[in-house]
């Protein structure tokens, strides 16, 4: 694909993302009509993880979320390492990278939503230290807890599911508790808790870009490890590039496009893309350094 032709798609792309996050969030929970019921879907589909976080315990939901699937398996008497997941996560991440995060993950969707309120905006440029932690949650709940801390059989909890997810309070517990007796009746102290951690998450989506997915979001850290091998990338054209600092200022996760194109923060949401008057910001597919690169194709050109 030519330069012209790369940066007309790559605008098309980013103007329309917010439609590719609706289709995707539907693809992800299929089975609607099941909020009514107040029943999962059991079919051959949840033996699939889908690409973004997506609790298994939503009435519509389609697959597995894989951090989820992930833990089951950690936490199994019987296994410890699960090689159909872990591929899974490694092949998504190799494909796509963070570009899950920007386009296909129902959760980012939820936060970014509620972003759109007309309040005041903060930004989160000095509190960049706090994007390590995702990578904490990422070895401490998802992998080390699960295997290590287990009970008398041998099981163990999935501690990030259980004790810090939102999503499965969001998709799982508020609907199946609306249409299920029973489940009502069994909500208690942890449901509570839980729900304090949707609230806050929800208050503070409002304020700030994000949140959960710049802080604590482990399958975020999990694809961030991957960004930069990744098949998905942005690409810089620096014969095009003014050095306005447009891309940088119109980036919610705090990236500078310009000097890091496939930094382990940027999701790949082509806010960049639009943002830049030269048209110098593009995505591309394909191996090696988006800057490198871009100049090695204009020289021959």
């Amino acid at each position: 694909m030519d330069n012209k032709n790369s940066c007309r798609a790559s605008l098309l792309l980013a103007r329309f993302r917010g439609w590719v996050q609706a289709g995707a969030a539907l693809l992800t929970n299929l089975h609607l009509p099941n909020f009514f019921r107040g029943r999962l879907y059991q079919g051959a589909g949840k033996a699939v993880c889908v690409p973004g976080l997506n609790c298994y315990s939503c009435p519509a939901a389609s697959g597995a979320c894989p951090i989820g699937a992930f833990q089951a398996v950690v936490g199994s008497s019987k296994f410890r390492f699960s090689y159909y997941i872990t591929g899974t996560l490694i092949l998504l991440g190799v494909l796509l990278g963070r570009f899950i995060c920007g386009f296909l993950c129902p959760f980012g969707w939820f936060q970014e939503l509620l972003h759109k309120l007309p309040t005041k905006k903060l930004s989160t440029r000095k509190l960049r230290p706090l994007t390590y932690l995702k990578y904490a949650v990422l070895l401490v709940m998802v992998v080390l807890l699960p295997a290590l801390t287990v009970n008398e059989v041998g099981m163990g909890d999935p501690f990030f599911c259980k004790y810090l997810c939102p999503q499965g309070v969001l998709e799982g517990a508020i609907p199946l508790s609306l249409t299920n007796a029973g489940i009502r009746a069994a909500l208690g102290t942890l449901f509570t808790r839980k729900l304090s951690i949707l609230l806050t998450v929800a208050v503070l989506s409002v304020v700030f870009y994000r949140p959960f997915c710049k802080w604590l979001c482990p399958l975020g850290a999990f694809y961030a490890l991957l960004n930069k091998v990744s098949l998905f990338q942005m690409q810089v054209d620096p014969n095009k590039c003014i050095s306005c600092g447009k891309c940088a200022k119109a980036c919610q996760m705090d990236v500078d496009i310009t000097k890091t194109p496939n930094h382990t923060e940027c999701i790949r949401c082509g806010m960049c893309v639009r943002a830049c008057p030269t048209h110098a910001v593009a995505f591309r597919y394909g191996f090696g350094n988006g800057r490198q690169n871009t100049t090695e194709t204009t020289m021959e050109d």
